[in-house]
Parts: structure tokens; sequence; C-alpha cells
């Protein structure tokens, strides 16, 4: 119990006794403290005594609070004062965006064991995942989602724990149908049909479903058209299957370059091609609607399957949804790959692979690959698609991410060195961040851990290791509306200024040395 005659105020008592069980490790990095109205029940005090307590533990820096959601353990991103550097708000200045890429025009052999001390990194306990294209789960629809999911397990006791079709839910390929009419995958002057539900294959996410496209049109040692930089779970996936990766130059508001992929369609073996179509990872490079049909008339002359990552599609910031390249493709050369990843749930692992002409391969790869994808996922999504308001959910979370974008970009232009180029997507979560050529990505992916900070460094998006001078930052990290991107705190706000100190200390010494 507190001692009322103690001279400290209760509110301070209170603060003190939280603030043990902080110091003693009882109450950890990012847990959730009690409510007001139940730590006033559990020490019989007023709210406004609890209230005062936790404005005191605020102002100790112990504690946080995120609005809407309650008050927690402050998570420090490292017991050390801030790197020291040239922080001056450069006010107002806005940071040109990256040239297109210039990849050695020669196919490489893939390793990426790069990618996996970066996972290893990011799962590290309190990391600032910056390095991690993953939405934060404040901005899920998790309430809804677990609503469903219950409900699911109660009206299919029997059917959730039965082996169902190898190639999905046949309601949840029904509303995948439907999703991609909003894609441009309908009856139109360049496309002569709908997507039927039997076309498409339910997968564990776009990994497998992309894994499964490419393993159905190519062999080992084959070579894959890619752009560069490129996503490197795309190159995890062709290092698996033994594929050989050729990089086209990508432009970052246009996406791939058409003239460099028919030159390398004309004199090079190359056995299909790889794209993200709309608002791309890393780039954010999503190619205009009237260049679509210009890609899909020359992979169908030179008759190439063409598989599309269309994952970030429906988080488009202003306008109509860009269509998806399936949308111009009369001859099923297109495999058309998505999820819910980005959108609702990675945990529910729900994706999707329109596969068509090349359906009794996959469906023969899905057999011995996991047979099924798991029905309860499947039904939850299923029903979230039919009467869950995933417009409304969209609606809102396209709104944040665009908020976030320009948010951090100016973050970005104001700490960061003033050469620093930065992508402007019009969708998606990442932006990508090109350096002085000098400078060395991985020094600052080093120092930036050990303020418990994760980036994604630039070589990992090429199997070639180029773009040592580049990074990726992820987006998709939740801020209020009153969120201050310039403020040292344990997300991605004071990240930001740490990374940008950080880069400029690096940049600073190389100009001492020469």
């Amino acid at each position: 119990m507190l001692d009322k005659s103690s001279d400290k105020h209760l509110y301070e008592q209170v603060a003190d006794r939280i603030q043990e069980l902080i110091k003693q490790k009882t109450l950890q990095p990012g847990d959730r403290l009690p409510s007001v109205r139940k730590l006033r029940e559990q020490l019989s005090v007023s709210i406004s005594t609890v209230m005062e307590a936790y404005r005191l533990l605020e102002d100790r820096g112990l504690i946080t609070v995120r609005p809407q959601s309650g008050y927690y353990v402050k998570t420090a991103i490292r017991d050390a004062p801030l790197p020291e550097a040239s922080l001056a708000v450069k006010a107002n200045f806005v940071s040109e965006e990256p040239n297109p890429s210039d990849p050695p025009q020669q196919a490489n052999v893939i390793d990426t064991s790069i990618v996996s001390r970066v996972y290893a990194d990011i799962d590290r306990p309190q990391i600032v995942k910056l390095g991690a294209a993953v939405p934060s789960p404040e901005l899920l629809p998790l309430v809804t989602l677990n609503r469903i999911m219950g409900q699911v397990i109660r009206t299919n006791p029997e059917n959730i724990h039965s082996y169902q079709s190898l190639k999905g839910c046949e309601t949840l390929r029904h509303e995948i149908a439907k999703r991609l009419i909003d894609a441009g995958c309908a009856i139109t002057q360049c496309r002569g049909y709908t997507i039927a539900p039997e076309g498409i294959i339910v997968t564990n996410g776009t990994t497998e479903a992309i894994y499964l496209a490419l393993q159905a049109v190519t062999k080992p040692g084959d070579t894959v058209a890619i752009e560069s930089p490129c996503y490197y779970g795309l190159l995890q996936i062709l290092e698996s299957l033994h594929l050989k990766a050729l990089e086209l130059p990508t432009d970052p508001r246009e996406g791939i370059s058409l003239e460099h992929l028919e030159a390398a369609l004309k004199s090079s073996n190359i056995a299909a091609c790889a794209v993200v179509s709309n608002f791309s990872n890393p780039l954010g490079s999503c190619m205009s609607d009237r260049r679509k049909p210009d890609l899909v008339e020359l992979v169908t002359k030179y008759n190439i399957p063409l598989i599309e990552d269309d994952i970030y599609g429906d988080l488009y910031f202003t306008g109509n949804r860009p269509k998806a390249i399936k949308a111009f493709d009369t001859k099923g050369i297109v495999l058309h790959c998505s999820s819910v990843s980005k959108t609702i749930s990675p945990g529910l692992r729900v994706g999707w692979l329109v596969a068509e002409k090349n359906l009794v391969q996959v469906k023969k790869l899905k057999t011995v690959t996991n047979v099924m994808t798991s029905i309860v996922p499947q039904l939850t999504v299923a029903a979230f698609f039919a009467n869950g308001g995933y417009e409304r959910h969209l609606r809102k979370m396209r709104r944040i991410y665009h908020s976030q974008m320009e948010k951090m970009r100016l973050a970005i232009s104001n700490y960061f060195p003033p050469q620093t180029r930065i992508t402007r997507p019009q969708g998606g979560q990442v932006l990508w961040l090109e350096l002085p050529q000098n400078f060395d990505v991985m020094q600052l992916y080093e120092s930036a851990l050990e303020y418990r900070i994760s980036i994604a460094p630039g070589i990992i998006f090429s199997p070639s290791k180029s773009y040592r001078n580049c990074l990726r930052l992820n987006f998709g990290l939740f801020w209020t509306e009153e969120s201050d991107l310039a403020k040292p705190a344990s997300s991605g706000d004071g990240a930001l200024q740490i990374l940008g100190a950080l880069a400029q200390q690096q940049l600073a010494r190389k100009i001492l040395i020469t």
C-alpha cells in the first residue's frame, strides 16, 4: 500500500513504484502499463493521481504515451549520447530523386548470404525496424480479423481440420477474382476475358506464389531478367532454384527499361522476366498504365513468361488503383502474384497466383511443396474481403502512409547529408536513398545497429553487390499525426535523426582523410 504519511505526494510514490518495477526489469522496454482506471483500482487512488504519476514518469524519460493505445515502457535506442554531427534544419529543402540505375549488363550467379545476416539483425530485441518492409501492427485491422477468425473456427469445427482443395478455398478465390477486376483484369478492349476463380491458386504469401511461378517456367541454370535494384526476396528465390539474374536499368518513377529488356531478349537466352509492377520494392517505381501494354507485347513477342509481383498495388496514395500488368495479357503469358501481407496481415500468410495456362504444372509443384494453404486464414481473408470493410481500411492506410512518407522525406532532407537523393513514390511503403558514390552503406549499417536501428543496405538488392552507397527505409512504421520526426525518440522519428548524424559523421571523416 502507499504511505499516506510520507513527505512525498501520492503521485510521486506511484511513479517511484513503477520506476522500481522498470529498474528490476519486471516491466520490460515496450511493455504496456496498466490503464489509468485499472491502476486507480489497484492502488486505491484517484485518476488525477495516476495521471500525474504517468506524467512524471514521462518527464523522467521512462515511459511514452501512444494516442488511443496507452502508456508504454520506453524503448531506449541506446544508452549513449547522439552522434555529433551538423543537425541544422534545412528548412523547406527537398532532395532530388535518384537517377535511373545503371547495373552491369551480365548474368550473375546469386549469393544472398548477407540477407540472412540482415534478417537476424532485424530480430534483435528493441530494434527500430526501419530496414524491414513490414506494416506497423497499429495500422492493421487486428480486432476485426480476430473476430472473424473466431467465427470461422466456431462455424467450421470439422472442415478447418481437414484437407481442402489444393487450389484453395473457393469462396476466397471468388473474392480474389473480384479484387482483380479492380486491378483492371476485366473485360476491356485489351483483354477479352475476366480471370476466373478456376485459374487462381491460393499460396502461402507472395513468396510462395513467385517461387511456384518461377519453378514452373524455368529450369536450373536459366537466366531471369530482373529490375535493378531488385527485392532481395526475389534474389533468394532465384538462388534457391539455381537460376541466374540479369539486372536491367530501372527508373525510380517508371520502372524497368523496356529498351534494355528488348535488347536482352534479342541477344541473351532469357527464360523469364520478373518485376514488381506497382510501387516496387525497393525503388517504389510504378510503371504507367500506358507502358504496361508495351511490356506485355514485348514478352509476348519473344514468348517469355513474365512473373508479376503486385503486392503493393492497393497502396496507391492518390487517384485510381494502377492496373496490374496482367490486365493487358490476352495470351496467359503473365503469371500474377500477390497477397494480403502488406495490407491486412503478414502473419496469415495468404497469397495467390493467377497461373492460367501454367495451372497444371503449378498444382503439381504445390502438391510436393506443402499440399495446401491453411484453411482458417483463407476463410478469414475471404470474409474480410466480403464484409470486413477492406476498402475503408485501405483508405485509412493509404492516407497514413502518404503522410508518413512525406514526413520521412522531410526528416531525411533535414538531417542527412545535402547530397542525399530520395525517391518520391506514389504508393507502397518504402523509400530508396542514394548517398555520394564514396559512401559505405555497410559502415552505416554497423553504426546504426549500435543504436538498435536496422536499415536495409543497398547491396542486398543486387546480385552484383551494387548500390554500396544506397539504402532502403520503411515508412510503414506508425507515427501519430502529432509526431515530430525531428525529435530523438524510441521509434522511427528519432532513428532518422540518428541515422542522418551517423551518415554525416562518415562523410566528414572521408573528407578529412582525403
